[in-house]
């Protein structure tokens, strides 16, 4: 199981692949999820993330459309932000002095016992209970 980042899907959407190189990568990632060959999960907080960056680049309905896609999105499965998941992003966020929304990603991705996060955030990358794997 891999979990993978808001940006991943960010970088799909407000990039064009001339302009922005891990733009392709974040794209073949999508469609190795889509077409079941990598199994991978997100948090419900990945929806968020991917709105409101859309909404703030691109306009309010773009954002809203790729808020329905990401809902719709084949083969993806999403961990929900509950208590226990937000308890082990206190003690995450603690150990490694991560941001409070890298701590729920970090949380979520190990409620699943995800091997690998897929993200562009170099701060994942002291995690040692989880490996980043970069876009590029």
């Amino acid at each position: 199981m891999d979990y993978v980042d808001s940006n991943v899907f960010i970088y799909s959407v407000i990039y064009r692949e001339d302009e922005e190189k891990k733009t392709k990568k974040a794209k073949e990632i999508l469609h190795q999820i889509e077409n079941q060959q990598l199994h991978a999960c997100t948090s419900t907080l990945t929806w968020d993330e991917v709105v409101w960056v859309v909404s703030k680049t691109n306009g309010k309905e773009d954002g809203i459309n790729q808020g329905q896609k990401l809902l719709g999105f084949p083969n993806l499965d999403f961990v929900s932000v509950d208590e226990g998941v937000i308890a082990q992003a206190q003690k995450l966020m603690e150990k490694y002095k991560l941001a409070p929304r890298d701590s729920v990603h970090i949380a979520c991705a190990l409620s699943r016992k995800a091997n690998r996060i897929i993200s562009d955030d170099e701060a994942f990358d002291k995690i040692k209970e989880i490996k980043r794997l970069p876009l590029l």
